[in-house]
This record gives C-alpha cells, structure tokens and sequence, in this order.
C-alpha cells in the first residue's frame, strides 16, 4: 500500500465517526459559515510574487520539519510578508496538522487559506467553509473524474475556490473542467518522492489559461521562481523552504524581497 492508499484508507475511517460526532447540520452553524471567502486566484494575479506559503509540521518523509510554531504567529508573518495566501495543513496522523490550526490562521489573518487535506468526501468539503477556508486542494491522483467534479461543484456552490491538483499528463486531461480555478502540478513524484521542477515545465502548456497556474514542491530559491515564472506559472506553493526555517514569516519576507 502506498503513502496515499494509507492516507485514504485512514480518512475514510476517521471521516465516519466525524460524521457521527458532527453533523453537517452542525457545521452550517459555525459563525464562520456565512463569510465571504476571498479569492485566492484573484490575489495571485494581483500579486508580484505569486507565492502561497504554507504551514506544515511534519510530513510521511520528514517527521520533524518544525514543532515548535505557532500557527497564528506564522499567518501574521507571512501576511506581513506579503505573500498571496496560506496552504494550511489539516491532517493530524501524517502531517501533524488540525482543523484548529485552520481557525486559527483565519482570526490571526486576512490572506486566501487554502485548506490542504486529501479531499474524499462533501463533507471535508462543508469543514473547510465551516472553519475559515477560502479555497480547497483536490488531488487528481486519489479521485475519479466524477468526484472532481462533484467536489468542485461542492466547492464552488459554497463560494470556495478550487486548487486541483496533478501529477502527470494523464491526471491533467482526466481533470480539466470549468469548476475549477487553479490547476496545480506537483513537482513530486508519487512512487519515488524524487522532485523535479521538469514536471511543470512539461506540463505548463497543456493547462489552459483560464486557470490560475500553479507550480507545487521543490521550489526553494529565487531562480526556480523566476524560472518557472517565465514558462507560465502564476503562483508557487512553497511548503518546507519557509516552515524549516525558526521564523517562517521572515524567511518569506526575505524571500519575496529578493524577488
């Protein structure tokens, strides 16, 4: 069984005691419901950096990237940083993450959060709003082409954007709908975890314009960005380069300056 087969498998489990603890009637309820997201992809084009920070603890292949931040300290600091929005990691097991850290990052800050989980159900879906998201990642990998578009769809209706997610030619041509915002290609290979920036520049082309490009993992200096800028992408999901560091915000902010 691979990474994301035991990802899957555990949140189909988890999601189905969620389900029973708290009901979807209940979600609706949350004071954050009724707020009007903010537009992830219209401050990417508007931004000169295009970069969505992002908050991780740890990960499957890396156990401790950084323990010891406070999420709200991080949002005010990649806010003053200047960067487009927040990747906000949700899932505890594998990535130490909570859906507290994604409430959290809303009252601290005014950036887009993109709520980062492995999407398998609506009910994810209604969370997301409930807890202060502004746009959701679905991963082409682990859906068919009717769940993306369920999904998006969901998504949508709940006024959140969406950030779809690939990883090759054949998960690009299963996925492009007009529900989507942002297409997404990540630079990891599934099987191996071998990164290389060749996948989005292979890629690039092929994602029509209409979406807000987007260039994900082992992007970790200037010249991968300026790169990557000069081929077609738009906005940089950026994960360990900041969250390694012991003050995320600022390594942003020196990033972006550099810029």
């Amino acid at each position: 069984m691979t990474i994301l087969e035991s990802i899957v498998s555990d949140l189909y489990k988890e999601l189905k005691y969620k389900k029973q603890c708290i009901p979807v009637s209940q979600l609706e309820q949350s004071v954050l419901f009724e707020r009007t997201p903010y537009s992830l992809s219209d401050r990417i084009r508007n931004s000169s950096s295009g970069i969505i920070a992002e908050h991780k603890r740890r990960s499957p292949s890396k156990p401790n990237i950084n323990l010891s931040t406070l999420v709200h300290e991080v949002a005010q600091g990649y806010e003053k940083a200047g960067v487009s929005g927040m990747s906000v990691l949700t899932n505890t097991k594998y990535f130490g993450g909570s859906l507290d850290d994604l409430i959290l990052a809303r009252v601290a800050s005014q950036l887009p959060l993109l709520r980062k989980e492995f999407i398998i159900d609506e009910y994810q879906i209604i969370e997301a709003k409930a807890y202060g998201a502004d746009a959701i990642l679905l991963i082409a990998a682990c859906l068919s082409r009717e769940e993306i578009k369920r999904f998006s769809e969901t998504a949508q209706k709940l006024g959140l954007e969406v950030l779809l997610e690939v990883h090759n030619q054949e998960e690009l041509e299963k996925a492009l709908m007009p529900s989507l915002n942002l297409l997404g290609v990540n630079n990891r290979n599934l099987k191996s975890f071998q990164v290389s920036l060749e996948t989005s520049k292979q890629l690039v082309d092929q994602i029509p314009n209409e979406f807000v490009k987007i260039s994900e993992s082992g992007i970790s200096n200037i010249s991968a960005v300026k790169e990557l800028k000069n081929v077609g992408f738009e906005g940089f999901l950026m994960g360990e380069h900041f969250m390694k560091t012991e003050n995320p915000g600022l390594s942003a902010q020196q990033f972006i300056q550099q810029l």
